[in-house]
């Protein structure tokens, strides 16, 4: 399992740019190969927007990491013609179990109703998701797109000067330095992109540490997340268990605060605490011990100049909810479209505070979630503790303590609600469907609506009409036509009570504005708003 972490994926190549008499102008530098930095190459790339990545490193990160990815994401993945490896290679899984002590307490479904492409979740380890993602830079590269990652290309400065920033990389051959117009920042939680700004997170750190373990064994547990509070292998701690690919499974173990973790992170201390969990007939081996903290924080802003922020450099939270890389990987899908606008000249330069304002909307919404759940899983206070096994006793037989179950709110995509970009609304319409909102998938005659969405502006016709091709400004909106029986998942999804309907869809895939027939001038002005005027 650890010939992964050994070969390096983008070696060290000599560039022509530690050759030049002077800096030599890029597009887009984006800083971190890791699942953001890539996702957010690829999406510019296959929009002809020339992007360079750079990292300190060379190979996949070490350890599983984030593991779980939600539907949105998985689409998101779709939307870059790389989705279905993700899917076939990861673990699917619907079923959530929450245990008090020895006891089953609760028990939930995250399936989501019929007619979706997608599954509600997959397990994979993150390093076949950046495995993966490199496979696809390279394909795209071998395609003429204008994509290149250079491995061992560490950055030590960057400045910003007027309309550009000037990045300096270190490399095994010395250092270079290189102007873009705009860097991405994709480098860690840790950033030090960030830090050479001299730019800082707000928020909480929660006094908690927890214990990750990745264990290899042939284990006769079902595909479920398994969630404990208090089980009896670790008193008065939580605990939490679920599968990945390869028979490696994924165990989380509340320490507490005042620890030493150099010790907690010794096999011969984390092998008995495993035993007491799995049992001494259970063959395990270890594959990857980590200690974290719970985080939950975010920058005041992401877009600083030149220099936007996205993933764990912009915001964190605990990984409880699986919000970390679904986070950052729809902020990649926020940004690259309206970046694409502004660098062809058909969108102002203002576009890009839309990005700031929408995502750190959505990072409030997710430390706020994630803050609750540490919470509720981390009681700090004899009150707070007596409440919340109240809620699991009084769960195993009663429904209406279920919602107050806390053991991580499962991630979900933002509804970009009183964004500045969001058009025109019609009140008969679904609700879930409404401007600022991300496309419900559904089945339609040539497959599976998401797979017809994305990487431009569309207008989504049920039951009505519209014309083939609509151009305002530069910009050129297709149609996607459907008829919808009543009943039909199409009809329930984009209908509601209206007859028919014509949704402006942004190419994020998000809904712009809905009406119930096309008219022309309408449209132009709900596209001037998606693009910022």
């Amino acid at each position: 399992m650890t010939k992964i972490f050994e070969v390096p994926l983008y070696p060290y190549v000599r560039s022509a740019d530690q050759d030049a008499v002077a800096p030599v102008r890029h597009k887009v530098v984006v800083v971190g190969a890791g699942p953001i930095g890539l996702a957010a190459a690829i999406d510019l790339a296959m929009q002809d927007v020339p992007v360079v990545v750079v990292d300190d490193n060379d190979k996949v990160s070490w350890g599983s990491r984030a593991v779980c990815y939600a539907k949105r994401p998985l689409e998101i993945l779709d939307r870059m013609q790389c989705g279905d490896k993700f899917v076939d290679k990861g673990v699917q899984w619907n079923i959530g179990k929450v245990f008090f002590d020895e006891r089953q307490v609760y028990q939930f479904d995250l399936l989501p109703e019929d007619g979706h492409k997608r599954p509600a979740f997959i397990n994979l380890q993150q390093y076949y998701l950046e495995e993966y993602l490199v496979e696809r830079v390279q394909a795209l590269k071998a395609e003429g797109k204008p994509i290149e990652i250079r491995g061992n290309n560490k950055v030590t400065q960057v400045e910003q000067k007027d309309g550009f920033a000037l990045v300096t990389l270190e490399t095994p051959e010395g250092a270079y330095t290189v102007e873009a117009d705009w860097v991405i920042a994709c480098d860690g939680a840790s950033s030090p992109v960030r830090q050479m700004l001299d730019l800082d997170f707000r928020g909480r750190i929660f006094e908690d540490n927890f214990l990750i373990a990745d264990v290899v064994m042939n284990a006769d547990f079902p595909t479920e997340r398994w969630f404990w509070f208090d089980p009896p292998f670790n008193k008065g701690q939580s605990a939490l268990l679920h599968k990945q690919p390869d028979n490696v499974w994924r165990i989380d173990l509340q320490l507490g605060w005042d620890i030493d973790k150099e010790e907690e992170q010794k096999p011969e201390n984390v092998i008995p605490r495993l035993k007491a969990m799995l049992g001494d007939e259970v063959e395990f081996e270890l594959e990857w011990v980590s200690i974290y903290t719970f985080q939950c924080r975010r920058m005041e802003q992401f877009r600083h100049g030149s220099v936007i922020f996205a993933g764990d450099s912009a915001h964190q939270v605990s990984p409880f909810g699986a919000r970390g890389a679904n986070s950052g990987l729809q902020d990649t899908d926020n940004l690259c479209w309206k970046l694409k606008l502004v660098i062809d000249g058909k969108a102002p330069e203002s576009l890009l505070d839309s990005y700031d304002q929408e995502r750190t909307f959505a990072a409030d919404e997710n430390i706020l979630n994630s803050s609750r759940s540490t919470d509720f899983i981390t009681p700090k206070s004899d009150m707070s503790r007596m409440f919340r096994d109240a809620v699991l006793d009084l769960s195993e037989h009663a429904a209406f303590a279920r919602p107050l179950v806390n053991s991580g709110r499962l991630s979900l995509p933002s509804i970009y609600d009183g964004s500045s970009l969001n058009g025109p609304d019609h009140p008969d319409m679904p609700e879930r469907s409404r401007p600022g909102a991300p496309a419900s998938d559904a089945p339609v005659e040539n497959g599976w609506l998401m797979d017809q969405l994305g990487n431009g502006f569309q207008l989504l016709a049920v039951n009505t009409d519209v014309p083939e091709v609509v151009e305002f400004g530069g910009l050129q909106i297709t149609r996607l036509a459907y008829s919808a029986e009543p009943g039909s998942a199409l009809a329930n999804r984009y209908l509601g009570q209206a007859p028919t309907a014509v949704y402006l869809m942004r190419p994020d895939q998000h809904v712009a504005a809905r009406w119930e027939t096309y008219n022309a001038a309408e449209v132009e002005q709900a596209l001037l708003r998606a693009i910022g005027h």
